[in-house]
């Protein structure tokens, strides 16, 4: 394991440090991400062996592109890639004008082109990681609001949604050289949803685990996935059973 490297994007806090940091346990050289946070981009690199960090705003199309060349750059090769980078809005989703085509556009942008552009700029790098006897991986971290009608906003949800859809046909077109599955988290508590109360009273009354997820239970699901050569295609709801309800 010590020559595999993963891409993890959004990987200074949250879901993205945890999967960075569960991954290097795993033996991965892992190259870490962020559009800012470049100074904790950095001291996680400094501590997580053969890591390094690579700075990109996931809106700019160039700059995505220029994100897995600068992994290869530095490491040479690359065998897993975590669509983890995201944004979300929080707009209620009956006011249908706060979903201005501006709002509509970010988050496809990030939400879904982004992690789409990545896996063209990355297929060729896990072919080449498949010729070694282990399919490539990717893992898009998507969301339960794109399974169900819920989440912060209907352009966030709509967005990840396609980002589900897109795990599938990915898998269809890239395998059996790259496996594509997704994880579809509910509330996870990081920095993004630390200012959504309601959020976190209705994981702790409803949903089935009574607790909203923390970054490592989404973390060990990534790893789960990633270290099974077998499992493509599918998304997998970590919401702690609040769909059930």
């Amino acid at each position: 394991m010590s020559d595999r490297v993963a891409l993890v994007t959004g990987s200074t806090s949250g879901i993205g440090a945890a999967t960075a940091r569960r991954l290097a346990r795993d033996g991965y050289k892992v190259a870490l991400h962020s559009r800012s946070s470049a100074d904790v981009g950095k001291r996680m690199a400094a501590e997580l062996a053969g890591a390094s960090y690579h700075q990109a705003d996931l809106a700019d199309e160039q700059a995505t592109r220029d994100l897995v060349a600068g992994v290869l750059k530095h490491h040479g090769r690359l065998d897993v890639l975590v669509n983890n980078a995201g944004q979300s809005i929080r707009i209620p989703h009956a006011d249908l004008k706060a979903a201005t085509p501006a709002v509509w556009r970010r988050m496809l942008d990030v939400n879904l082109i982004a992690p789409f552009v990545l896996v063209t700029e990355a297929e060729p790098a896990l072919r080449k990681s498949a010729e070694e006897g282990r399919p490539g991986c990717i893992v898009n971290i998507g969301t339960h609001a794109g399974v169900r009608p819920k989440g912060a906003s209907i352009p966030y949800a709509t967005a990840k949604a396609g980002l589900h859809h897109v795990t599938r046909l990915l898998a269809l077109a890239l395998g059996p050289a790259i496996r594509v599955n997704c994880v579809a988290p509910g509330l996870v508590e990081t920095p993004m949803t630390a200012s959504w109360p309601e959020a976190t009273e209705l994981w702790n009354t409803r949903s089935a685990m009574r607790r909203p997820a923390k970054p490592e239970d989404i973390a060990d699901l990534v790893a789960a996935l990633v270290a099974n050569d077998y499992v493509t295609g599918e998304i997998v709801i970590a919401d702690g059973g609040l769909n059930l309800t």
